[in-house]
């Protein structure tokens, strides 16, 4: 499957359980930011499996989230890359710091 398959075929699971309700919304950011946390603690240890779940995981939450919103978490992604794409600035210890 390519991303918008995924991004579709996960929307579908989660209207299967009953999760894509705006009512949801407040308690699916909650596992979004555990799922981040998992996240931040794999790479700490350097966990490179937990990293490519966790990775998973929080973009399952994301895009959970942002059908519970009326979102397309694609168009979210698109956007953001408009925003991005002509930015300047320079990497300073690995962040990137904008102009």
């Amino acid at each position: 499957m390519n991303f918008t398959e995924l991004i579709q075929a996960t929307i579908e699971w989660g209207n299967q359980r009953g999760l894509i309700q705006e009512r949801n919304a407040t308690r699916q950011m909650l596992k979004v930011t555990e799922e981040i946390g998992e996240l931040a603690g794999s790479i700490a240890k350097n966990k490179r499996d937990d990293t490519i779940d966790a990775i998973g995981d929080s973009l399952v939450t994301l895009i959970i989230l942002s059908a519970q919103l009326g979102l397309d978490p694609a168009e979210c992604l698109r956007q953001a890359y408009d925003e991005i794409v002509d930015r300047k600035g320079t990497t300073v210890d690995g962040v990137f710091v904008k102009e």
